[in-house]
């Protein structure tokens, strides 16, 4: 159980930070509600995304289904990959947790409200990159890491 201390250390907090914010945006804000944390560059605004990113889906009437399939199986993959690792590789397990807890953060949203809560709006001046939430963020970073780790191992792979 020590080799997946990271792991899950690294999924529970990123979880209830996303679950957090989530709720706490939902109950202090109200919905399209914006406020300036940098002016022309970043925002917390309260929107609704019922499709993926960028709103993919968002009007098909099987997004729903798709989407918590997709979630419960990526999660079952990423357990499965987590338990095949080996434990000499924290770097692997931290982005492994990240990508788990946005898989279970944004399938908690979409079981308990048929969407997700989004609030992370960066920009620049008019120009804006669709609102996303703290499961988004850890999946993208998550991923980011595997992809380094990904990178390094083949690196010393060819160099042996």
């Amino acid at each position: 159980m020590k080799r997946y201390r990271i792991f899950a250390l690294t999924a529970a907090i990123a979880l209830i930070l996303d679950q957090w914010s989530k709720i706490y945006i939902d109950h202090n804000f109200e919905l399209g509600q914006s406020k300036r944390v940098i002016s022309n560059f970043f925002h917390i605004t309260y929107v609704r995304n019922p499709g993926a990113a960028f709103g993919m889906l968002s009007d098909s009437a099987i997004r729903l289904p798709f989407f918590l399939t997709v979630s419960v199986v990526a999660s079952i993959a990423i357990l499965w990959y987590v338990r095949r690792a080996t434990g000499d590789k924290p770097w692997q397990q931290f982005g492994l947790g990240l990508i788990f807890s946005g898989a279970i953060g944004n399938f908690i949203d979409r079981a308990r409200l048929g969407e997700v809560i989004d609030f992370l709006d960066a920009h620049w001046y008019n120009y804006h990159w669709p609102a996303f939430n703290i499961a988004d963020s850890a999946i993208c970073v998550g991923v980011g890491i595997m992809l380094v780790c990904t990178w390094f191992e083949e690196k010393q792979r060819k160099k042996n």
